[in-house]
């Protein structure tokens, strides 16, 4: 994306591990790729609000959907919410193949160090070295190692004194503690739940899993859960004292979630399974946690499950304007290398996108 928007007047080559290019793109949402999303700000990413709501004000959701627009692309919306190629990601790969076409593509190719001698960086690969006047770093974090992600894009700005957060995973699952493994047994079922981490307030389905919890609201709940509680509403748009009154069902069987979990969460509760008119005040009391089932995940599922990384380079040790670093000229960060994340649903892309165009105009307008 970055590449598409530098004028036509500059020598621009790409360097990519891979032997195609924009992989990522290919693979993400079911090979149909989640390019953006209806709600977007500042506060669906974990990062400096500042950088990020500066980045999105000069290239956002609608700048994006427009430039698309122009290039023959109308992504489907999904949910309401999800914006996605429709039949396949080679739709916007290829918009960025055709915009691209005149650069100059080295794939396969490994960086393994950029260094630079008065005004000129080195890029030194697998395949030897290449000088340049200026260097964009677009390298992503370590998450899809068989994509050939890697951390290079932190040792290159460690290697010039610039400060960096390690990458730790996000958008990836939870993990439980024993008193929480009864979720385990429930791996498959999945039903639409409310989760408070930190301060923030997301809805979307869980998924119960072999190894914990996931799904798109535990992807998203990862980004902002460090250690500590986290909260579930397992009834969100339901009162549950609403549905029990004066039944003479089971309260597991007016539960409008499968038997199966209606069953687990009142064990989990320590709810007797009686009739719903039968009930006393002390069952009520912990019948209400069911919309505030609160514990601590024992972790995550690690990075070989991430979606994305959390980390990378610092938001202070960038100029908001252009994303350049403020040590070293002429040497710019964008995309996922950036200590900016966003949650599930597009906003990643969003992100590389918007710093991509971002750098490229301003680069553009030093000329």
């Amino acid at each position: 994306m970055c590449g598409a928007h530098l004028s036509k007047k500059l020598s621009v080559g790409i360097i990519d591990v891979n032997a195609k290019v924009a992989q990522k793109l290919k693979i993400s949402g079911g090979g149909k790729c989640n390019i953006t999303n209806t709600i977007m700000s500042q506060r669906n990413f974990d990062g400096d609000e500042k950088l990020i709501s500066s980045v999105l004000s000069r290239f956002s959701r609608d700048d994006l959907l427009e430039f698309l627009k122009q290039n023959s692309l109308s992504p489907v919306v999904r949910k309401n919410r999800y914006y996605f190629c429709k039949d396949s990601s080679d739709e916007i790969i290829n918009i960025l193949k055709k915009l691209t076409s005149k650069l100059t593509f080295l794939l396969n190719t490994e960086i393994l160090e950029v260094s630079k001698v008065e005004e000129i960086f080195y890029v030194k690969t697998n395949k030897g070295e290449i000088k340049a006047s200026r260097v964009v770093v677009a390298t992503g974090a370590k998450s899809y190692k068989t994509l050939g992600a890697s951390e290079i894009g932190l040792e290159i700005a460690k290697s010039f004194g610039i400060e960096t957060k390690e990458f730790t995973p996000a958008l990836v699952g939870l993990t439980l503690q024993k008193e929480q493994f009864w979720m385990k047994e429930l791996s498959g079922l999945s039903c639409f739940t409310r989760i408070k981490v930190e301060d923030r307030v997301l809805e979307e389905d869980l998924l119960f899993a072999h190894k914990g919890i996931s799904g798109p609201v535990v992807l998203s709940a990862s980004l902002y859960w460090k250690k500590g509680n986290i909260s579930i509403d397992f009834l969100p748009d339901t009162d549950i004292f609403e549905l029990i009154k004066g039944s003479k069902k089971l309260i597991s069987s007016v539960i409008p979630l499968p038997k199966r979990l209606s069953v687990a969460i009142l064990k989990a509760l320590e709810v007797s399974d009686v009739e719903c008119r039968k009930i006393i005040k002390e069952q009520r009391e912990k019948l209400s946690n069911i919309h505030n089932y609160e514990f601590a995940p024992a972790g995550n599922f690690g990075f070989t499950k991430a979606e994305v990384c959390r980390g990378g380079v610092l938001s202070g040790e960038l100029d908001f304007k252009n994303l350049e670093s403020k040590k070293i000229k002429n040497l710019h960060f964008i995309g996922e290398v950036v200590d900016v994340t966003g949650e599930l649903g597009g906003y990643n892309f969003q992100w590389a996108f918007s710093s991509g165009v971002v750098c490229a105009r301003e680069i553009n307008n030093s000329f």
